[in-house]
């Protein structure tokens, strides 16, 4: 199934660097309707050949993608000095062995040819946009007014296939990750402000009971809480924050420290440009719920402390606020920070490495080493406007 060719002609696709090495079938250039019902023909030989459909995704500003069920492709247009041929019913050497009756010469019909083919190479699914799409219009709860006057568009399932260069298991699973819940039938954020209210309906609860927060039953905070909020919303909130289990036929949730001191450090820097840094630890621990310890290892990605100042500061900096391509992410850093060591920029890079790629990897090809001090940084290659 194609939703959109990257170019007005279709070619031969190849796998290559971990693509399919069966994905390799020749369509013709010209338009007719021979040659569509022909390139008709060869998506369905991928599908049969697959066992599931390959899609190309990308809008007319963006550089096409290959996409399987779960996985992403850049592709590039290859030429090849040996004519390749499409030819229905053609058979393997190896079928040909097996087949003792076709021992003669076989006269197939050519139904098409190309000396070029798209070449394929893995690469990151490109989910920025994801997020992107679905902050234009967060969920700020059912007391907010602003879903009936909202003209913003919403985005199931489908859209988000057709709108985001990344494969159908990857959508999903950045979904997850990104705490997005289906608000009758439409992908939805919440809101930051209403996540924390919610956060803190649940923490106050489990103060007032008393409870572990290793073990946290849902049943009683849907009874509690569901006259302040929704009970989807509560749930949403738990498992957001949370692992459920069950113990004796019973739902509990066993609430995650380090993401709940994480988000509670986000709403106290989110309204400063730099915080003290020992001023910031100490309200930050104060702040989170009794018997949660803070770390500043539970803020890597979202904020940077900057120890060469006097005093030591901390300032808000989200990796998901960065550019999604390499040398932009690079230049953007080094824009922030003439100089980085390689445990403070690691958080910030990580989501760039390619599959077996490390960050040492990518560090040598961006940046240049040096020492400083006796411990060893690392800075723009290039100058930095």
């Amino acid at each position: 199934r194609v939703t959109r060719a990257p170019h007005p002609h279709t070619h031969l696709i190849r796998g290559r660097n971990n693509a399919h090495p069966c994905a390799q079938a020749v369509a013709p250039r010209e338009y007719s309707p021979g040659a569509a019902a022909l390139r008709a023909g060869v998506c369905l030989y991928f599908c049969a050949i697959f066992f599931f459909s390959l899609v190309i995704r990308g809008e007319k500003d963006e550089q096409a993608v290959l996409c399987s069920r779960d996985k992403t492709y850049d592709m590039k247009i290859a030429d090849t000095s040996n004519m390749l041929l499409f030819v229905p019913g053609c058979k393997t050497p190896e079928q040909l062995k097996a087949d003792q009756e076709s021992c003669n010469i076989i006269h197939s019909q050519i139904a098409g040819f190309s000396n070029n083919y798209w070449e394929l190479r893995r690469c990151r699914p490109k989910l920025k946009k994801l997020r992107k799409l679905l902050m234009e219009d967060p969920y700020e709860g059912p007391d907010s007014g602003k879903d009936q006057t909202s003209t913003v568009s919403k985005y199931t399932t489908e859209d988000l296939l057709s709108l985001v260069q990344a494969s159908e298991e990857e959508i999903l699973h950045h979904l997850q990750v990104i705490d997005a819940c289906r608000i009758e039938g439409y992908w939805r954020i919440l809101d930051f402000d209403y996540e924390v209210k919610l956060l803190n309906h649940v923490t106050q609860l489990i103060d007032s009971e008393s409870w572990s927060f290793s073990k946290v039953p849902l049943n009683v905070c849907l009874q509690e809480l569901g006259p302040l909020e929704p009970t989807e919303m509560i749930e949403h909130i738990l498992l957001s924050y949370g692992r459920k289990y069950t113990d004796e036929g019973e739902v509990y949730f066993e609430m995650n420290e380090d993401k709940i001191c994480r988000t509670i450090a986000q709403m106290l820097l989110q309204n400063a440009v730099k915080f003290n840094l020992s001023e910031f630890q100490e309200v930050w621990q104060q702040t989170v719920p009794e018997g949660m310890t803070t770390r500043l290892d539970q803020l890597k990605g979202l904020a940077l402390v900057d120890r060469s100042s006097r005093p030591e500061t901390i300032f808000l900096l989200k990796v998901e606020d960065l550019p999604e391509d390499n040398q932009e992410r690079f230049n953007s850093l080094f824009s922030i920070r003439e100089k980085w060591t390689e445990v403070d920029i690691t958080p910030y890079i990580q989501d760039l490495c390619a599959e077996k790629q490390t960050v040492g990897a990518l560090l040598t090809k961006y940046a240049r080493s040096s020492t400083l001090n006796g411990v060893k940084v690392y800075n723009s290659r290039r100058p930095i406007s």
